[in-house]
């Protein structure tokens, strides 16, 4: 199976100012926008922010931290509202965009073009 990169910038609403744009690998198999710790001080203090316990993919338990709420923008797709969680990245951080920014954004992943499409329609059932 193919991976799939693109870039995603993040702005604080709470402090609109502080804004980051991140090459992220796409990955339905994660929740929410997954960034390293450290980058967080680069956005500054969130109006909302909560300890989270994650499963990662090795299987191991971790805490992060999830802040928003945070205005996501992905080229070629409406802006979106979201939160960002925050997780100590060991070795080289892969931040991961999950699948609840992708329904936000209304994106989908194209298993065979290795790209994403825009969802034709919502569903609501």
């Amino acid at each position: 199976m193919g991976r799939i990169i693109t870039e995603v910038s993040v702005t604080n609403r709470h402090n609109a100012v502080r804004r980051i744009t991140i090459s992220v690998m796409v990955e339905t198999g994660a929740t929410h926008l997954v960034l390293p710790l450290a980058m967080k001080d680069q956005l500054g203090d969130f109006f909302s922010q909560r300890e989270a316990t994650a499963r990662i993919a090795s299987g191991k338990t971790v805490t992060g931290l999830v802040c928003g709420p945070a205005m996501l923008e992905l080229q070629g797709f409406p802006t979106a509202w979201g939160e960002v969680m925050f997780l100590e990245m060991e070795e080289e951080p892969q931040p991961l965009l999950g699948y609840l920014p992708l329904e936000h954004f209304g994106a989908a992943v194209d298993m065979l073009g290795h790209r994403l499409v825009h969802v034709q329609s919502l569903d609501l059932f």
